[in-house]
């Protein structure tokens, strides 16, 4: 395993480009080696945009996760990168895209011969453990509705890194080996094709799929909010809002919305 003060593999925005399909090549691609956050630079150039772009970082210093969390990366060990997608929906209709968005990756990365499942509302998980999280900020411009979705995935995780983390999190030293153009591209094109079928039919495209890749679907669960147990019950799947559908001892089913939640097995 390298060491963290390694080389980072080069990203070249002319390379990715090459592999990408026709689903991904009206995205504009970008590399930058180094970069506080992808998604907070790709939020500040919004209203100059005039199509969909890919934004990628060698090195990501300051990389940010769901409810405000930080997203801790080594230059090398991790692939983090963040596309900016405009829709002709309104925000509300959104709400649904980041399983969408889990979806594509978590079958970029089967194809990939790594399986994966996915974990209610926006994490990917290999052998239970987080692999990939998934951060959707909106914006709405005119009669655009802007979401710049950032990605992280871990490829290779270092004692050190992981003990800043402070959890055990999951590493694809597969992918590590591929060249990281291919690499990225690969997730491009997935991504890029899911986005424009959200933008078509919704999170009901996605449903099914995502259902049939929950990593907790039958179990009893707990969600945690602010470090305590907030609700109970047996995680069933998503709905067509993409609210988690909790059956609690009665056999009564409530829907739970997409927030500061974390979801632990119970």
């Amino acid at each position: 395993m390298p060491a963290m003060n390694s080389p980072a593999p080069t990203l070249e925005s002319g390379l990715i480009f090459a592999h990408c399909t026709a689903h991904a090549q009206a995205v504009l691609v970008e590399v930058v080696q180094q970069t506080g956050s992808t998604n907070s630079d790709l939020l500040s150039r919004l209203a100059s945009l005039r199509g969909p772009v890919l934004l990628a970082a060698v090195d990501q210093t300051a990389g940010r996760g769901r409810a405000g969390r930080s997203w801790l990366s080594g230059a090398g060990a991790s692939l983090t990168f963040s596309v900016a997608w405009p829709f002709a929906r309104s925000p509300q209709a959104l709400l649904g895209l980041p399983l969408a968005v889990g979806v594509a990756l978590a079958e970029a990365l089967t194809e990939l011969q790594v399986p994966v499942q996915l974990k209610w509302p926006n994490d990917v998980l290999k052998n239970g453990k987080k692999l990939a999280g998934v951060l959707v900020e909106t914006a709405t411009l005119g009669q655009q509705t802007w979401a710049v979705i950032g990605i992280g995935l871990n490829l290779l995780m270092p004692p050190e890194l992981e003990q800043s983390i402070g959890h055990e999190v999951a590493e694809a030293t597969w992918l590590a080996q591929m060249d990281r153009n291919q690499l990225l591209a690969m997730l491009l094109n997935h991504l890029a094709a899911a986005l424009e079928q959200f933008e078509k039919s919704g999170l009901s495209a996605f449903l099914e799929r995502w259902n049939a890749l929950h990593a907790h679907r039958g179990q009893q669960v707990n969600l945690i909010e602010q470090g305590r147990v907030t609700r109970q019950g047996i995680a069933t799947g998503v709905n067509h809002q993409g609210c988690l559908m909790l059956q609690d001892e009665q056999g009564a089913l409530s829907a739970v919305m997409a927030g500061d939640v974390s979801l632990r097995t119970g």
